[in-house]
């Protein structure tokens, strides 16, 4: 479903194991744990890495003339033990689990600059710069942490195209105000969103993380990132902004189908199945703003109505 960068793509399915010829079971297949089950373990890392790490909180209380905004974690000992641990700074949010249902995640993001442009919407397109690390459990490979995924200038995503973690944290923050085209012709944002999100594994990667990553199955993730610009999304084309696609209004792109065809209305340019594209049973008024036709006056619009 999810169609950005091959390290944010977030594959849904769990994994299953592959039939033989002749119907049995692959031995070295090993089934994906409960979700269930695994959740409130992911949630105990996350919070044991929150208790014992601080961020470079005093560089953004006085940043020097050449900082560069980047969030960085360190670990509460030594020189460092007086440091104010990450939980006493991050705010949390409950969210729910993409693939198994009743389950859900206290999910923990750090707000560090708010930005001070406007929040994105889940499903909209955002430019960010980002980099992602996972927890390391592994006691003889440390460090803590290990840097998986970075970007070196800003880039552009689908926000449904990528971990939903990530989704979940970058809609609390706000973008950029504006930006300056510098004499060498790059460009620079300003009051733009900064923060981390600390994801369990099921908002993560789970038991499909990237070929070429090396990340563990079953890994937490950290994403640290700055947020700078969106734009409505509108995944099909269809003409209805995707988040106003949400019809049961839980800010879930993927669980939205009315026709029942497997295509989430995100994602389906004929909403309702009846034959007549979506862009066709809507007005788009010359303003921007968009009318939906009921003729046959029933309160369900034409385009998610099939005997309309």
């Amino acid at each position: 479903m999810k169609k950005i960068l091959p390290l944010l793509l977030l594959v849904l399915s769990i994994t299953y194991g592959c039939k033989k010829d002749d119907d049995s079971v692959d031995p070295n297949f090993v089934p994906a744990r409960d979700r269930g089950e695994e959740a409130p373990l992911s949630t105990l890392i996350i919070e044991e890495y929150l208790e014992t790490h601080f961020y470079n909180y005093e560089a953004f209380e006085n940043p020097p003339a050449d900082f560069n905004f980047q969030i960085t974690f360190d670990t509460i000992a030594g020189d460092n033990s007086d440091k104010i641990p990450l939980m006493r700074q991050v705010s949390s949010k409950t969210v729910k689990d993409r693939v198994t249902e009743g389950v859900t995640y206290k999910l923990y993001y750090l707000d560090v600059l708010e930005g001070a442009g406007e929040k994105p919407n889940f499903p909209d397109l955002a430019t960010i710069n980002y980099q992602g690390t996972y927890i390391n459990l592994e006691e003889s490979e440390r460090p803590y942490t290990k840097l998986f995924d970075a970007s070196s200038v800003p880039v552009s995503f689908d926000m449904t195209g990528i971990v939903n973690g990530l989704q979940d944290a970058l809609i609390e923050f706000k973008t950029s105000s504006g930006f300056v085209t510098n004499p060498d012709g790059t460009v620079s944002f300003e009051n733009f969103g900064a923060g981390a999100v600390f994801m369990q594994a099921g908002l993560g990667y789970y038991v499909n993380p990237p070929p070429t990553s090396n990340i563990p199955l079953y890994s937490q993730l950290i994403f640290t990132f700055q947020l700078y610009e969106s734009e409505i999304g509108d995944q099909d084309n269809d003409g209805v902004p995707s988040f106003m696609e949400d019809v049961n209004n839980n800010g879930l792109e993927e669980d939205d189908d009315t026709d029942a065809n497997g295509n989430p209305n995100f994602s389906d340019a004929d909403d309702d199945g009846d034959g007549r594209p979506t862009s066709e049973e809507i007005i788009v008024n010359s303003d921007g703003t968009i009318t939906f036709p009921d003729v046959d006056n029933d309160g369900i619009p034409d385009y998610l109505d099939s005997d309309s």
